[in-house]
């Protein structure tokens, strides 16, 4: 069986080249495949990583990555945070930066710029890094391919940055299960929040939404690895809680914080508080713009425990044959997870993933976007029926169809 490392090489030397961002323009969706080859290989399922390679470069195309156009320096690069298009002065900057510096020194330089837009393309800038470091710290000499996709993460996170309102204050009293439980819940009304685009995204009502800043200043005080357990567990409990919402959103409210824990240790432990602060802010955000009430969240942890759910092991297993990519990445992320700290409701959201998400089929990467498309429309409609209206259905739909 091919080891980790030569898996992950082989893999991102046969993806180098891929731009971003793929399918419709000009939102189109965040590519997957580095990360989600890494995962495979952190599963140990490195087998399966040439198909799953095969599939992804026949599947939708991928957006061409902008070009370089004018050099960023120390003085001026504050104006290009969440600016799209220079994604490819992003990138040189990275890579000039990676190449005079171990790529520690880089990334704690550059984690605190980057941090207070943690939600860039819904969180993908963060986990894209994150699987990054993972791929590095696996060897004392990592290849010119592993470095390249740590320029690529985080010129992503760059490019996408997008700054959320308010400031996290961990001056509350409550646990994060509290907290959660506190938040209103009516779902957010007139959002513009586009999932983390950038500059030209509206997360303005942020600003008014009943409960949010409170839910920023709600927490108490929390040991970094503890938080993010909770994090993980509980928005784990959210996602199986939530069936009728959007099946893949939600997800990164799990694979977020999870991405985070492993780039923690090689960070200065002065950076863990902002860091927890702004996947907080992001959890809120998710629970204001994806959810519309708590209904099922306070009895998450009492079903998932009574569910005949299969292991994660073998969860896990299941995954790989499902073949989506997010799929994939949660079942990786919460067989993790509940490893630190076991929790029923991880094997329940990674198993809820499998049921909600469609699989891939045999014509894996052949799929036309109208035909996905089509087959999302179905999905919602379906679900509809099966777990009753929900605004953020109906809002999708409406746009889909102009």
């Amino acid at each position: 069986m091919t080891n980790y490392s030569d898996a992950v090489n082989d893999a991102l030397e046969r993806l180098d080249g891929l731009g971003y961002e793929r399918g419709p323009k000009p939102e189109g969706f965040v590519a997957h495949g580095t990360m989600c080859a890494e995962t495979l290989a952190a599963l140990g399922h490195t087998g399966s990583i040439p198909g799953y390679v095969d599939g992804y470069r026949r599947g939708l195309a991928h957006h061409d990555r902008p070009e370089p156009r004018f050099a960023l320096n120390p003085e001026d690069w504050r104006e290009a945070l969440g600016d799209f298009p220079r994604v490819g002065d992003w990138e040189v900057l990275f890579e000039r930066e990676l190449a005079e510096s171990p790529w520690r020194t880089v990334l704690a330089r550059w984690w605190p710029r980057l941090v207070p837009g943690l939600v860039a393309g819904t969180t993908h800038g963060l986990i894209r890094t994150a699987h990054a470091v993972r791929s590095l710290a696996a060897t004392p000499r990592p290849t010119r391919a592993q470095v390249t996709e740590l320029t690529r993460g985080l010129a992503y996170w760059a490019a996408r940055w997008t700054r959320l309102p308010g400031r996290v204050r961990f001056e509350g009293d409550k646990t994060l299960a509290q907290a959660v439980a506190a938040l209103p819940r009516d779902e957010m009304r007139d959002s513009r929040f586009r999932g983390g685009r950038g500059r030209g995204d509206d997360t303005s009502a942020l600003e008014t939404y009943a409960g949010y800043h409170e839910a920023l200043r709600a927490l108490r005080p929390h040991h970094t690895q503890w938080l993010i357990s909770e994090m993980t567990a509980e928005f784990a409990g959210v996602y199986l809680a939530h069936p009728e919402a959007l099946p893949v959103p939600p997800i990164h409210g799990i694979t977020a914080p999870a991405a985070a824990r492993l780039v923690l240790p090689h960070l200065p432990e002065e950076l863990h508080g902002p860091t927890l602060a702004a996947l907080w802010q992001v959890q809120a955000l998710f629970l204001l713009d994806l959810t519309h009430d708590r209904r099922g969240e306070d009895t998450a942890l009492a079903d998932a425990d009574a569910a005949r759910t299969p292991g994660l092991t073998e969860l896990a297993a299941r995954a790989v044959g499902h073949g989506d990519d997010h799929v994939i990445k949660v079942a990786e992320a919460c067989l993790r997870e509940h490893a630190l700290r076991p929790d029923p409701r991880y094997a329940a959201a990674a198993y809820a993933a499998q049921q909600r998400i469609p699989p891939y089929g045999p014509t894996l990467g052949r799929t036309m976007y109208l035909e996905i498309e089509q087959r999302g429309a179905r999905y919602l409609e379906l679900s509809r029926d099966k777990f009753g209206r929900s605004a953020a259905y109906d809002r999708f739909l409406d746009e889909s169809s102009k």
